[in-house]
């Protein structure tokens, strides 16, 4: 590096309803230097609001992080008037969201201020520095688009995960989960002009991860590596009952983590996208045809993996991270 310059690292939110691959995410952000996690807002999904933020603040601390702040975001849709667990979701990531496991009780509590006015204190304070990362509902995204329209301008990039563009859908033959749960949501964050990167079920159904490999976490001998292992395994197992013929579980919201540090990670369909919001496509995500000769992309689609580099990354740095938390 020349003398004079310096590099700067990016600064990562978090948007999660943190069940078991959020939790993963969470681990795969504090394990990579490129980034620096400011902050963790909640959102609704796998568990109600309440259980991911407290899910949040204990994973951090257990990581070895307890300076990474938790905001509590919006709890339910912005057109719905409350929200439910859906059966599939405690089933898959346990009615804790961190497949049943007991971890400590985190020694903090959440912030006063709420999500969204931190990301858009947020994007004022680090612009073109700060990337989004949403793996849940895009509730609380939308939200401070709304209120403070500029950020759209400001920020560096928003990485989602949701959606599929090349292959149906894992809540219906259109949906994935995350957009199935707020689609005016995130047909308004489509629609917006954010750049914004949507990392779908076409990608992380191809990143899978085995008994094996958490096997490596037990190996560290470290209470953060056995406690991992323990609640993804808990995930690979329920893998085994709704989807057999992969070997494994996706790694959704990982790999929205990983692209957001290095987008050479997948290939990218540049496509302004949109979200049917009614009808019999409901929560399908798919390019806007008012939008199809816009020579201006806001939008990309991660439409393949290098799969195994991926998964280099991601273990060395998890494995890295829970050896070395106390």
């Amino acid at each position: 590096m020349e003398k004079g310059i310096t590099m700067t690292t990016k600064k990562m939110i978090l948007d999660l309803d943190t069940g078991v691959d959020d939790t993963l995410a969470i681990a795969l952000a504090l394990g990579s230097p490129e980034v620096e996690l400011i902050g963790i807002t909640g959102t609704y999904g796998n568990v109600l609001l309440e259980q991911g933020v407290r899910n949040a603040l204990a994973l951090t601390e257990m990581f070895g992080h307890p300076e990474v702040k938790v905001y509590a975001g919006l709890p339910h849709a912005l057109k719905r008037d409350g929200f439910e667990v859906e059966e599939i979701s405690a089933f898959t990531h346990g009615k804790n969201g961190i497949g049943e496991i007991e971890v400590p009780e985190p020694t903090r509590q959440v912030e006063e201020q709420n999500a969204v006015d931190f990301i858009i204190e947020a994007a004022e304070k680090y612009g073109k520095d700060l990337i989004l990362v949403p793996t849940g509902p895009q509730t609380n995204i939308a939200a401070a688009i709304e209120k403070k329209p500029e950020i759209v301008d400001m920020i560096g990039a928003e990485v989602l995960m949701g959606g599929a563009l090349t292959q149906p859908g894992n809540v219906s033959p259109c949906s994935e989960a995350n957009i199935h749960q707020d689609p005016a949501a995130a047909d308004y964050v489509f629609r917006s002009g954010m750049p914004a990167t949507m990392v779908g079920l076409d990608v992380t159904l191809q990143t899978l991860l085995t008994y094996k490999d958490t096997q490596k976490w037990r190996d560290t001998g470290t209470f953060a590596g056995q406690k991992l292992a323990d609640i993804t395994d808990y995930y690979i197992k329920a893998y085994e009952t709704t989807a057999p013929h992969l070997g494994g579980c996706g790694l959704h919201d990982p790999l929205a983590v990983g692209v957001a540090i290095d987008p050479t990670l997948v290939d990218l369909l540049d496509i302004n996208m949109m979200v049917d919001v009614d009808g019999p496509t409901y929560g399908r995500t798919i390019g806007d045809p008012d939008r199809l000769n816009d020579p201006h992309k806001t939008m990309k689609v991660a439409v393949g993996v290098d799969v195994q580099r991926f998964l280099d990354m991601f273990m060395e740095r998890i494995t890295k991270l829970v050896a070395q938390a106390k």
